[in-house]
């Protein structure tokens, strides 16, 4: 069983699913600091094509911070102190990369590239749920990434900056719920691993 606690990036495109996948969250004994993606509230942003970088930007970390709220909503308490969780919470963003700004502000950093910023300055692993089962090359699975690669499953600069910055990072399935509590419990599961080491 993991023992140090993990961040955990929940992607958007788990918005629908969220109802099923957070009393897993819940019940991890691990404490988890939950990262949320952008979903319908980062769609939104997208679509309204803002045509200044950094004030997209900031919309787009408010659409985290709303998707932590729903999160929350769900029973997951909040914080917005950036600090290694004792228990599972929802980290609300916004303030912290505003006070810090600690990334370029271009729609090649997402949520993945921020959440992988949360780990690395935390010192923790990065568990990253998308509603694939990992990084797909060309349609193909990678059990393991060590290098960029050309994918869609993650933003450009998501893969460059784990590896960089040596956190060990899993990409797997958060649609499929007992693969998440294998993960949590130390069991091996279907997904990628980025790194150069493990």
């Amino acid at each position: 069983m993991a023992i140090n606690p993990i961040v955990v990036k929940v992607g958007g495109s788990l918005f629908p699913k969220i109802t099923e996948l957070v009393p897993v969250l819940q019940s991890s004994c691990t404490p988890l600091l939950l990262v949320p993606g952008g979903g319908p509230f980062a769609d939104a942003v997208r679509s309204a094509r803002v045509k200044d970088d950094s004030a997209a930007h900031w919309m787009a970390v408010a659409a985290m911070e709303q998707y932590g709220l729903y999160l929350s909503s769900h029973g997951i308490k909040t914080t917005n102190h950036l600090a290694v969780p004792e228990t599972t919470k929802v980290l609300l963003p916004y303030c912290t990369l505003r006070e810090r700004d600690p990334l370029p502000h271009s729609w090649d950093i997402t949520s993945d590239t921020i959440a992988a910023w949360v780990a690395g300055y935390l010192n923790l692993d990065l568990l990253v749920l998308k509603s694939v089962d990992g990084i797909l090359v060309d349609g193909v699975l990678r059990d393991c990434v060590n290098s960029p690669v050309d994918t869609e499953t993650v933003d450009p600069s998501f893969i460059p900056y784990v590896i960089s910055k040596k956190i060990r990072t899993t990409v797997m399935n958060g649609t499929i719920t007992n693969r998440v509590v294998a993960y949590l419990e130390g069991r091996s599961v279907p997904g990628t691993r980025i790194g150069t080491t493990f």
